[in-house]
């Protein structure tokens, strides 16, 4: 009769041989002197996809893999997992991470969940989860942000340079200062591309979808935003900042009112200093989650352009107390119109 022992560092290498091996995990059990329910139970510990030449995947058993786990969890044993049985709250974490798009960060603050991000992260990376795994969060931690030196421009900026934008709208106080950028497609075959515009203080996002990426198409989508704001545009869109892309080579174009006047400033980022517009390429994350690199934005329609834009611009925000763009801009908006 088999008495319950835990295996060994030793043992789970000599199950990884007989596995190779083209052993079942019944022989595994019989040859190890263990119950086959003990070898299922650490076959799954383990167990991992290993891409093949062909790069076709199978499923693997790794000692390594394996003994961390088992590490992990001997260390947690005297403090009971948060998460324990309760599969409602894994499955609605599940949830709002995988099919919802969130981060940790997002999903616990919208569940109010007694879990520290620390202990979520923790708890994904050592299989917990019954489906959610590393590969399905945005970004794995926090990377320090590496400022690149300001190249020189090779070629003149088609309007001013952000070296002349005040300095108060860098500090983000100051409601109404734009960052404008595109997100295209798959090269040589999408021909749209998405305009986003990107609020500095409320991080705000505006998606347009263009049928080409021309000058003349983006002057015509700030044409239709200012038809939709009428007489508030200046005061909602003060400046806007863009990079030195062909699309945004008609300043005059960009920053002339269909009425008459000047209806915003535009100023140019430094050659591939991409930092310079840093709330927009955040934003472009968020979008990248529903549109891939390489997708045919083609296909999208201007109804599911929309619903992305609504999802952006509810998504719950760190740097809000978990608050929404949307909320924020409302706030905003509210002190505008008095």
């Amino acid at each position: 009769m088999r008495t319950y022992r835990q295996m060994t560092r030793n043992d789970r290498i000599r199950m990884e041989t007989l596995l190779k091996a083209g052993h079942s995990k019944a022989d595994v059990a019989r040859i190890l002197n263990y119950h086959r329910s003990t070898i299922t139970r650490e076959y799954q510990r383990g167990a991992y996809l290993h891409r093949n030449t062909d790069w076709t995947e199978t499923e693997r058993y790794s000692s390594d893999l394996g003994q961390e786990r088992h590490d992990w969890n001997m260390q947690a044993k005297g403090r009971a997992l948060k998460i324990g049985n309760n599969a409602e709250l894994a499955g609605q974490i599940e949830k709002k991470i995988i099919k919802e798009k969130r981060s940790p960060e997002a999903a616990l603050s919208e569940l109010d969940a007694d879990i520290s991000i620390s202990t979520l992260y923790r708890y994904i990376d050592h299989g917990i989860f019954l489906k959610l795994t590393n590969k399905h969060l945005p970004i794995k931690g926090k990377k320090r942000r590496k400022y690149k030196k300001v190249q020189v421009q090779k070629r003149v900026s088609a309007g001013e340079s952000i070296e002349n934008r005040p300095g108060y709208i860098k500090g983000r106080e100051s409601f109404g200062h734009w960052e404008m950028d595109t997100v295209k497609g798959k090269r040589n075959v999408t021909k749209s591309c998405l305009l986003v515009l990107t609020e500095r203080k409320t991080r705000s996002e505006i998606v347009v979808k263009l049928p080409d990426q021309k000058a003349a198409s983006v002057v015509e989508a700030l044409d239709r935003l200012e038809r939709s704001y009428g007489s508030l545009f200046p005061e909602l869109f003060k400046t806007i900042t863009v990079d030195n892309g062909v699309e945004f080579a008609d300043c005059a174009g960009m920053e002339r009112s269909i009425r008459e006047g000047q209806r915003t400033k535009v100023y140019y980022c430094h050659p591939f200093s991409s930092w310079e517009r840093g709330s927009n390429e955040n934003n472009n994350r968020l979008i990248r989650r529903h549109i891939p690199k390489g997708t045919d934005i083609d296909r999208y329609t201007d109804e599911e352009i929309r619903e992305i834009e609504q999802w952006v611009n509810g998504y719950p925000r760190g740097i809000f107390g978990y608050r929404t763009s949307a909320q924020e801009f409302e706030i905003e908006l509210k002190k505008l119109l008095g």
